[in-house]
């Protein structure tokens, strides 16, 4: 029988847990403790398996098992670019939102988990045509990619908008200077979700068949509703005399004043860049690994669990230094920098086949984008005043988002081009696509060292102070 003084003991070591291992906990209070921001970010969970599913499981499926050529998986992954840019609005319009009862964010999140809904309820339909399945068997192909198509669409423009505005709300519920840790604290949920999806839509594709895969995704579409409206759930309190006031400014305004900012073009240049270099191998990495060396779709799909891990590590690591007050310009160079030897070793498999050293390069291109992407979005979110926090992790995701989408589009048909009209091999089909992905990196670590110059100075001028 415990003690009350040996319960009060342990619980308190329990506590002092999650801010000393857990990423960004320290941003808990009183008011917001941490089991609120732990629920709060389920939304970033039903991003995570629906970026599984589509970037992951669906392309390596599409592509290996149901011989649906490159380019036009590369072009279906790439149509949430389409709403990609309309982030920055969506940011903007949660900022300036006025309803009867003063919600501003949850309006959006429901809309958005509705799309993911809908896409996912559309996407066993189209496979069902792709594969032949059944009495899908004499049903048109058209029919089956069109509507693939806008499965993908659907789910891609769901998880724009869930992920903009709930960022935002999750910014809303803290104090101003720790509205990055408790983004960087949402984005490693994101991490864990991808991880934890990876692994469980791996087990239960171990013995692959088009049935069982579209019970996945017939299961995928509930289990988002369900996790979101447990994160929604009162976290946005309504405040009647916010939906009274009017909206203060205008679109251009804001958009304006926030690109006005010095060294603002830079910035979007280097996250379009460096997302770019590291994205356009999302619709590779796991064909690569069927195509190349014989992996499972359990196996590749579990490669998405090991890049994940990666990004948590990135994170991880880009959160201490930044707590130390590191420039988050160095932390950005420094993932770019990570990645390119990753690169190097995923083209030495090709020549020397190594499921072990593929693996070790996944995990490091993981911790490379995890260090870029938690180095830029610091960035942004510092160059952003409190009242235009979801304009700029709008402006941050829709050029992530667009630079990520039409990275993987350019990288599909590159794979297919140079498979075909060359001769190449499956495995040299990848090399241009991964040395190319290289130059990228390397452009964003040119374009970032003014950057890095000057957070520099700005940290001894501080410290001189």
């Amino acid at each position: 029988m415990l003690t009350p003084e040996y319960r009060s003991y342990a619980l308190g070591k329990i506590s002092r847990l999650g801010p000393r291992f857990l990423p960004f906990a320290d941003v808990a209070t009183a008011d917001v403790p941490l089991s609120r921001l732990l629920r709060l970010s389920l939304f970033q969970v039903t991003v995570g398996m629906a970026l599984v599913l589509l970037a992951g499981t669906l392309n390596r499926v599409m592509i290996v098992e149901l011989a649906v050529p490159a380019t036009l998986v590369a072009v279906m992954l790439a149509l949430p670019v389409v709403a990609a840019p309309f982030r920055v609005l969506i940011g903007f319009k949660s900022d300036v939102h006025v309803s009867a009862l003063g919600l501003r964010r949850i309006p959006y999140i429901w809309r958005g988990t509705l799309l993911q809904f809908g896409g996912f309820a559309v996407m066993p339909f189209a496979l069902l045509v792709l594969s032949g399945y059944g009495e899908a068997v004499d049903a048109p192909r058209w029919i089956g990619y069109s509507s693939a198509a806008l499965a993908f669409l659907l789910v891609g423009a769901g998880v724009h908008m869930v992920q903009t505005t709930g960022l935002a709300l999750a910014t809303d519920l803290v104090r101003e200077e720790d509205q990055p840790k408790v983004v960087g604290l949402m984005y490693v949920a994101l991490l864990v979700g991808m991880i934890v999806s990876s692994l469980a839509f791996g087990a239960m594709l171990e013995n692959y068949s088009p049935g069982r895969l579209i019970r996945v995704l017939q299961g995928a579409a509930v289990v988002s509703v369900v996790l979101n409206m447990v994160a929604m759930w009162k976290q946005e309190s309504r405040d009647r005399t916010r939906a009274a006031k009017a909206v203060p400014t205008s679109f251009d305004e804001c958009w304006r004043a926030f690109i006005g900012n010095a060294g603002a073009l830079r910035l979007l240049a280097v996250i379009a860049l460096g997302t770019a270099g590291f994205g356009m191998a999302d619709v590779l990495i796991e064909p690569y690994g069927g195509h190349a060396l014989g992996m499972s779709v359990a196996g590749t799909t579990r490669l998405t669990a090991v890049l994940a891990f990666g990004g948590l590590l990135g994170f991880g690591v880009a959160s201490r230094i930044l707590g130390n007050g590191g420039c988050p310009s160095s932390v950005a160079r420094i993932g770019a920098l990570f990645g390119i030897p990753a690169f190097m070793a995923i083209i030495a498999t090709i020549y020397m086949p190594s499921t072990g050293l593929f693996m070790v390069a996944t995990l490091c291109l993981g911790i490379g984008a995890g260090l870029f992407g938690h180095g830029t979005l610091t960035a942004t979110m510092r160059a952003a005043p409190k009242e235009q926090v979801g304009l700029a992790l709008g402006t941050w995701g829709a050029v992530q988002a667009t630079a990520a989408g039409v990275a993987i589009a350019i990288g599909g048909v590159a794979r297919d081009v140079i498979g075909g009209w060359s001769g190449a091999d499956q495995g040299e089909a990848y090399l241009a696509v991964f040395a190319f992905e290289m130059v990228l990196l390397a452009f964003a670590c040119v374009l970032l060292v003014p950057m890095v110059r000057a957070g520099t100075k700005t940290r001894k001028m501080l410290s001189r102070a």
